[in-house]
Order: structure tokens, then sequence, then C-alpha cells
């Protein structure tokens, strides 16, 4: 409602107030409020903001529990005044948890204010989840109890108008421990619905980043992650150690509120029926009316929103698939509208550890590795289904690892999957590797390219070290004997680690230079791209990068020969750093491609091991004569 107060048309009294609430000032805000002719609920913005929206939104709150005792009775009617937002003070109070104290005097002078709503539906209440304010939230909850007990409806506090509850909003706003308290106090909200008809799960599902610890690949942050105590309530002075606290615990309450909802999320048993989504196919033919039977089961089809197994498979939420996978191991056969369990959804997604998580439940991965969904794909189909609601550049690799990984799951879900779905024909009459080879031929062009490129960028790099270090050969530290031809420093103990260096660095730069050229002469063929153009390309650059180093110890060598004496230590650590530097910086440029590299050759070796020595499988238990038993009693 909106009560009728007059607005001041001074303009100079609404800068001195505006200013005098951003600088903290008061007792001058209260004394100008006195000489007002309508006190603390003069309009002070262009929003229709009273003083009082104003002093709470500034976390004034000495101030606004200042202004409220001054009330007289006959004002206490215009605390109702709304903004053009729709908002009244206690709206602007939820939004800190430093109000609580001036929130209760309102609402003795008020009670009102609890159940009014701002222009989408939202009480005090609800917007206080919102911005995840604990403290404030659990005061008007008690409130919202003592009014509840003299008959008014809970749902108004728990909805907003486009049907959100307070879990959702505080799970979007990734408010989890206030999520957590909220599943608690009220767990009829567990499996409602918004809008969209999404349940919380669901939201939680497509929250990925609510997991995502932050620390990546670094060795520092994951240290400092690992050891920091994230239940302390005390702020670190370290920047650093401050946000990891608060990601760590950022993910330790998302996870716990995972499992609470995975517990009461029973969504995975509304799998869509199995008949005719697994019609097998080994032939291009087919009757007259098939394609139109097919369409018109399509086109009869209803959009509904994916279960929260199935939407954490697609976003990337480990956490949470292991979780359900964990309390309700039965769910990975759950399928979705396209016919799909959760092994097609990952393999298309590229989850990986999702994949590694199906495929290592023994009894499950038989059950399926043979599974068709409408379109007739299999698993491998999967791998050239195109993920259209990815975000476009999500994936930073280069084409050539792209391809590779591709390639090398095709492979490992080959074994997996049963003979029936290597062979099987989709709707549009394509195998599994048919489809591959139509869906990789822009990305093969591209992962050619890019290793052309790289192969002749380095092949540069290599011939550019190849000849300093042969020239360096010849021009020895200290010169020759003009005599006898002899270096004049060959008695010298680092002459021998220059002559060793130098030689190292020539060999290593030239045999790169040959790898490299291997790689520019490959015929790039698909299967190429598995191993054989990967592991050359890890093999030249181990090279190069030693052929650099031997450069660089050469290169030291040579200072320490020809400048440094006297024995001063100090110089000579010197020296040694400086020789250095430029091999920090070549190493550390190609580390994250190193890196790529030894992890596909770590995975090629284990691949070997395996194909020669393959693991033991434990023998099943005998099974007991139950028939004879029931025959006997």
């Amino acid at each position: 409602m909106n009560v009728n107060v007059s607005r001041d048309d001074d303009d100079r009294t609404n800068t001195e107030l505006y200013n005098c609430l951003s600088r903290g000032e008061d007792v001058k805000v209260f004394e100008i409020c006195r000489d007002l002719t309508n006190g603390p609920f003069h309009i002070l913005t262009i929003d229709h903001d009273t003083i009082l929206h104003m002093a709470i939104f500034n976390k004034r709150n000495n101030l606004v529990v200042a202004l409220l005792r001054s009330l007289h009775e006959s004002q206490f009617e215009k605390l109702a005044w709304v903004n053009s937002s729709g908002y009244t003070i206690l709206h602007e109070a939820t939004t800190n948890n430093g109000t609580v104290e001036a929130a209760r005097e309102m609402l003795c002078r008020a009670p009102s204010l609890l159940t009014m709503t701002n222009k989408i539906g939202e009480t005090a209440f609800f917007h206080a989840a919102r911005y995840g304010k604990t403290k404030i939230f659990k005061f008007l909850s008690d409130e919202v109890e003592r009014t509840l007990v003299k008959g008014a409806d809970v749902e108004m506090f728990l909805r907003r108008d486009d049907k959100s509850t307070i879990l959702h909003v505080a799970i979007l706003s990734q408010n989890f421990d206030l999520a957590t308290f909220i599943t608690k106090k009220y767990p009829r909200l567990l499996a409602a619905k918004d809008g969209d008809g999404l349940t919380g799960l669901q939201l939680l599902a497509c929250n990925p980043s609510a997991f995502d610890n932050g620390v990546g690949n670094s060795f520092l942050k994951k240290l400092i992650y690992n050891y920091i105590d994230c239940d302390s309530e005390e702020r670190s002075r370290v920047p650093i150690f401050e946000e990891i606290r608060k990601r760590k615990h950022r993910c330790d309450s998302a996870k716990e509120l995972a499992k609470i909802l995975v517990e009461k999320d029973m969504s995975w048993k509304e799998t869509k029926s199995r008949l005719n989504k697994s019609r097998d196919k080994f032939h291009r033919y087919e009757g007259l009316d098939a394609r139109a039977l097919e369409k018109k089961d399509f086109a009869s089809a209803y959009l509904t929103p994916d279960t929260p197994l199935l939407l954490a498979t697609k976003s990337g939420c480990t956490e949470i698939v292991k979780e359900v996978l964990n309390v309700y191991p039965q769910a990975v056969e759950h399928v979705d509208e396209d016919g799909r369990n959760i092994l097609h959804v990952a393999i298309k997604y590229r989850r990986m550890e999702i994949i590694e998580t199906v495929t290592n439940m023994a009894h499950s991965i038989k059950r399926l590795r043979g599974k068709i969904d409408k379109k007739g794909n299999s698993l491998l189909h999967m791998l050239s289904v195109p993920a259209k609601d990815t975000k476009a550049g999500e994936d930073l690799r280069n084409p050539a690892l792209i391809l590779r990984d591709d390639l090398i799951l095709f492979e490992r879900m080959r074994k997996v999957c049963t003979t029936l779905a290597r062979l099987q024909l989709n709707s549009n009459g394509e195998t599994a590797e048919q489809m591959l080879l139509e869906k990789t031929t822009q990305l093969r062009a591209d992962a050619k390219e890019w290793m052309k490129n790289t192969a002749e960028s380095c092949s540069i790099v290599a011939v550019l070290i190849a000849t300093v270090a042969f020239a360096a050969a010849y021009t020895v530290p200290g010169g020759p004997n003009p005599n006898t031809g002899y270096p004049l420093l060959k008695n010298k103990p680092f002459f021998i680690v220059f002559a060793l260096a130098d030689a190292l660095s020539l060999t290593f730069s030239l045999t790169s230079v040959i790898v490299f050229l291997s790689i520019l002469t490959s015929s790039f063929r698909l299967n190429d791209f598995r191993h054989s153009l990967h592991n050359k390309l890890l093999l030249g650059l181990t090279l190069l990068i030693l052929s650099v180093s031997m450069m660089m110890v050469a290169f030291a060598a040579t200072l320490i020969l020809t400048i440094s004496g006297g024995g001063q230590n100090w110089t000579n650590v010197f020296l040694y750093i400086i020789s250095f530097f430029p091999v920090s910086v070549y190493g550390y440029s190609y580390i994250h491609l190193y890196k790529l590299l030894i992890k596909a050759f770590c995975e090629k070796v284990w691949m070997l091991k395996e194909a020669i020595f393959p693991p033991c499988v434990v023998a099943a238990p005998p099974q007991a004569d139950i028939t004879s038993n029931i025959i006997n009693n």
C-alpha cells in the first residue's frame, strides 16, 4: 500500500541528507529530520526512497532505531510506504545482517510489513533468502512462525509470483549454508518446482562452479586449500588465504546441501519407457512408413526438464553424480526423453570423470553398454553427436589434442560396447566409425594445420640452436694456443663441462630437427593423431628443451671460465642464475603443452601394460542351490 506522503522540494536539504548518510553523520541526519515536515518519511531519491530506506541501505542501524523510536503512534501507518520497486523499509533491512534490531523495531510498530510484497511478489522474508543473510533470515523465520499461528498462508512467504521458492533463490545466489538451513526448516520445499519445472537439486546440478575450488593447477593454492580451516569465523589478513577459505567453505557447503537433496530426490525413478528405443538396425533398408512413424513419434513428444542426474552430467557436476549413484546405484539406468542414459550424455559432453565412474561399475556397465537411443545411436555414435548447448570456446585445448582425446575415448568405448553396438546403424544409416570420420573432417584439418605450424616453429628454433652450438665448438672459451692449436683453458674443470654441454646441445638439436621433419612429412592419417604424431611431438620437444638447457650450461661454463675469478662463490651463483634464466622462460612457455603430451604418453604406457598384463578377474562366488533347499523344506 502507498500512504499519502508529501515530498519536500528543497533540493539543498536532499543533497545535504544524502551526503550525510553516505558519510555516516548520524547525529546530523537525526537533527535535520526533526525540522522536516514528514521527518524520517521525507522522500530523498527519485525512486521514492525515504530517509529510512536510505539509512538502512547505508547500514546505519543505530540511526534507524533512533528514528523509529522517535515516531509518534499516529505515524506508524507511514512505515508501510514503498518505493518505486515496491520495497518497504523491511525489504531494505534484509540486505544485511546488521539490521536485526532495526527490523524488530519495525515489526513492533507495523506488523503488516511482514506480509507486504514487492512488485515480483517477494515478502521481506523471501528477500532475505535471495540476499543470503542468515541472521536476518532466521529472525524473520521466527516472526513468520508467529504469523502462521494467526492463520496466515505460508505459501506467500515461501514462493513469489514466478513460483520460485526461497530454496531456489538461495541456491541460485550460492548461499548454500542458508539453503541447507531451509531444507531442514521447510522440508516440503525439497521437491518444489519453479516456473521452469526445476527443483532445487536440478538448479544445483546446473551450477558446476559451486563445486569448483578455484585452485586449478597451482601447487601453492592446493597446499593452502588442503590445510586451511574453512569453519573458522575469523577472517584472514592475507587476501589469498581468505579467498581460498571462502571457496573451500562454499564447496563444502554445496556438497553438504547436495547430500541432503539427493537423499530426498526420486526423479531418477521417472525414467522413460525403454520400448522401441533400442531397436537394433544393421542395414540401410526399411519399410515405407518407418520414417513417417518415427517423425510422428518425435512430434508427439513434449519437452520436460532433465533429471538432476543428467543435468549434473551435462554441466560436469561430478560431485552430484557420484552422490546420486552412491545413494541410489540403480539410478544409473535412468533414461531421458531421447532414450539416452547417463553414459550417452557423459560421452556427448566429454565428462571423463563421470565416464570413469560409470565404467568402473562392473555390473551396471554390462547393462548400459548395448543401449541405443531413439535415433539409433549407440555409445560410440555419441562421440560424434554435437553438444549444441555448450558455450562457444569452452574447450581451450588445441585441435590436435581434442582429436587425440576423442580417438582414445572412441577406442576405449569400443572395447566396452557389445559387438552388436559396434555394428549398429543409426536413423541416418551410419555406423559409429562412419559418423566419426564425417564429423571430424574439419577438426582433422585444423589439427593437421596446428601440428605443422608447431613442428615448423620448433624446427626453426632447433636449427638456430644447432648453428650456435656448432659455432661455439670452434670458438672455444679462451681461444686456441697459437703454437699448438689446442684450447688454452683445456685443463680447467669447467672446460670439460663446456665441451660436453656443447656436444650434447648440438646432438639434441639436430635429432629434434629430424623428429620435427618426420612430423612435417607424415601422411596425417586419422589414426596417426591417436598416438604416433603426439609421441613424435613429445620426443621433439623433449630434445629441444634439452638442447636449449645444454646450450645454457655451455654458456654458463664459458662465463665462469672467462670472467669469474678470485674464488668469489656469489659471483658464480649470480652467473648461473643469469645463464639459466632463458631456460626457465622457455620451459614455462611450453609447460602446459608438455604436461598434456606427458599425460598422453603415460596413458599409452598404461594401455600397453594392461594389454601385456591384463588385470586379474575375480571369480564370482558359487551360487547357492536355492531350488534344492526349497524342495527339501
